[in-house]
This record gives C-alpha cells, sequence and structure tokens, in this order.
C-alpha cells in the first residue's frame, strides 16, 4: 500500500480504499499506557516521596511530556482502580469537584409530583435528595476506603487564582461536608460516586477519608502558584528529554528501534535540540511523524513530500 492509496484530491469516488490500522496510542477503546511509559530519572523517588508522605504530587513540565500519564502507570502497578479526573479550567471550583446539586432538577420533580396529585393520578414516592446529588472527582476521591484512591487534577495552572487557596483546607483536612443534606438533616443517604453507577454512603452529611488519595496535579508552568500550596505538594519538574530518553520511548510505544544515523536519527536528534532550546515540541508529535515515515506507505513519499510533512507535524506548539 502507497502513500497515495487514500486521499488523492481529484474528486473520483472509490468504494475500496482501506486506511492502515491507526498508531497504538490512536486505538479505541484506548488502550492502557501504563506499560509503555518511560518515567525520566528522579520521577520514581518524587512518586514513592508523595505516597508515603499522603502528599499530592506536582508535575510540571511542557505539554506533551506524559506529566498526566504517571498516574495511570502507578494506579496500574498499585492496584488503586479507576483514575479519576479532574481537568481544570479558568471557570473551575472546589465545589463542583467535590459534589454538585442539581436543585432545579429537583424542583421541577417536585412540580410534576404535585401535578400528578392534583390530576388524580398515582403520585411518585418523596423525592430523594439523593436523586440530585452527584459526588465528583474529588469528592469520590476522599471517601473512605481500604486503599487509597487516584486522582488527577490536570492541568492546575489554568485555574482561576483562588482555587489552589480554595483546595488547602480540603487536601490538609481529608473531608469535607455536603452543605444540603446538613442543612435538611439528612443523616444517612447513599450518592452516586464519580463516573460510576456505583453509591456510597453518606452519614451526617460527612466525607472524611481513611487513605489520603494518591494525587497527581500537572502544570504547564503558565501560572505561578502561592508558596502556602507548593509547601503541601511534592513537586516534580520533567527535565528535558536526553536522546537516549527519547530512543527508548519510541521503541515502547512504536517497537521501532531508531538507528544511529539515517532520517529518523536526526529527528531525534534535531527533537532533542529543539526541546533544549526552549521550544515548545511534544514527543507525541515526534512519535506520529516516525510512525508516518516509517509506516504503512513510506515507499510511497517522495523526498519532498517527506519534508512536508515533517514540517507540518513537528510545529512550535507556541505559534498559531
Amino acid at each position: 500500500m502507497t502513500w497515495d492509496a487514500y486521499y488523492r484530491g481529484d474528486g473520483v469516488v472509490r468504494q475500496d480504499v482501506r486506511l492502515p490500522a491507526p498508531p497504538p496510542w490512536r486505538t479505541f477503546p484506548r488502550e492502557p499506557v501504563a506499560g509503555v511509559f518511560q518515567p525520566p530519572e528522579g520521577l520514581v523517588s518524587a512518586v514513592n516521596a508523595a505516597l508515603v508522605l499522603r502528599r499530592p504530587l506536582l508535575i510540571t513540565g511542557g505539554p506533551g511530556m506524559g506529566k498526566s500519564t504517571v498516574i495511570e502507570q502507578v494506579a496500574a502497578e498499585l492496584s488503586l482502580g479507576q483514575v479519576l479526573l479532574w481537568h481544570i479550567t479558568s471557570r473551575s471550583t472546589l465545589k463542583d469537584a467535590l459534589y454538585s446539586y442539581d436543585a432545579l432538577g429537583r424542583i421541577h420533580a417536585h412540580r410534576l409530583q404535585q401535578e400528578k396529585a392534583r390530576s388524580g393520578e398515582r403520585a411518585a414516592a418523596e423525592d430523594d435528595i439523593a436523586s440530585f446529588l452527584h459526588l465528583g472527582p474529588l469528592g469520590t476521591a476522599l471517601l473512605p476506603s481500604p486503599r487509597p484512591r487516584a486522582l488527577l487534577i490536570d492541568e492546575i495552572d489554568k485555574a482561576d487564582l483562588d482555587l489552589p487557596g480554595d483546595l488547602l483546607d480540603t487536601l490538609e483536612r481529608g473531608e469535607y461536608h455536603i452543605d444540603e443534606l446538613l442543612r435538611e438533616g439528612q443523616d444517612s443517604v447513599h450518592v452516586r460516586m464519580w463516573g460510576t453507577r456505583d453509591k456510597h454512603l453518606v452519614e451526617g452529611g460527612r466525607v472524611r477519608c481513611t487513605e489520603f488519595p494518591f494525587i497527581v496535579m500537572t502544570s504547564n508552568g503558565e501560572q505561578e502558584l502561592p508558596p502556602p500550596f507548593l509547601r503541601r505538594c511534592v513537586r516534580f519538574t520533567m527535565p528535558k528529554p536526553t536522546a537516549a530518553l527519547v530512543r527508548e520511548v519510541v521503541r515502547r510505544h512504536l517497537g521501532l528501534d531508531v538507528p544511529e544515523s539515517g532520517t529518523l536519527a536526526e529527528l531525534v536528534d534535531e527533537f532533542v535540540r529543539r526541546v533544549a532550546a526552549g521550544e515548545i515540541v511534544a514527543i507525541d508529535q515526534l512519535l506520529g511523524t516516525l510512525h508516518l515515515l516509517d509506516g504503512p506507505g513510506r515507499d510511497g513519499l517522495a523526498e519532498t513530500e517527506r519534508n512536508r510533512l515533517v514540517t507540518l507535524l513537528m510545529k512550535d506548539l507556541s505559534g498559531a
């Protein structure tokens, strides 16, 4: 199969075009990446320090360097279960991460119940507040558990300036309360957990962890975080990749041993040089480029087309 066997831009309809198999990291459902992640020097010690001290691990580094992949490998190796995900935006709040309460939905359900009663229809049972409460990723991570849960707080540096400070008390105390349950005097309520249909019994409107979760927070370094917040974290900065590390990453992800010379070796060396010079280029850009140049259709690529693809796929992420 050659490169021009796919889209040709000539407007001719072809019914029998078959695309090649996707790269391993673009296969769905997603394959676990725990077995292929290559931690850089020093990261294993940082993870173990965070585990032993029961502190969040804050990992800083450029995009595409594997910051969010760390927790998947730790959760797999230590059997911590599904990784809970809290992806931060400028609108993220602590309460949303703890739990959500659909007050409007409950009011609507109550009105429907009253209308049915007035029309003589058989009314449903009394509305249950638990039906309108859902724990968020952080709220689920802090539930009592015989083993720590794993929580990824992704891109903490994109948060509103107040969010890191709001997190301090919850992470220090390992507990929180659900205002709506306290206000209504609900003693025992089964509340749905994040990412599952399972429910957990919340008593007295308060949640207290028994095992502090393993929390990884990632940062691209776009915003300075306050010292009181940093003091409560184990901090690790992803090092600039070396040629040896990149070659090992390529081998694990693509099953490809990059030769010491040639086009592929030049691409690896150029990637390392650009990152060292401060350019923002992600490792998955390099992996995609190598997959194309060494994968299906490579024999159908002219040199000008290969150069065009390299330029297209290896653009600096700081630009348009």
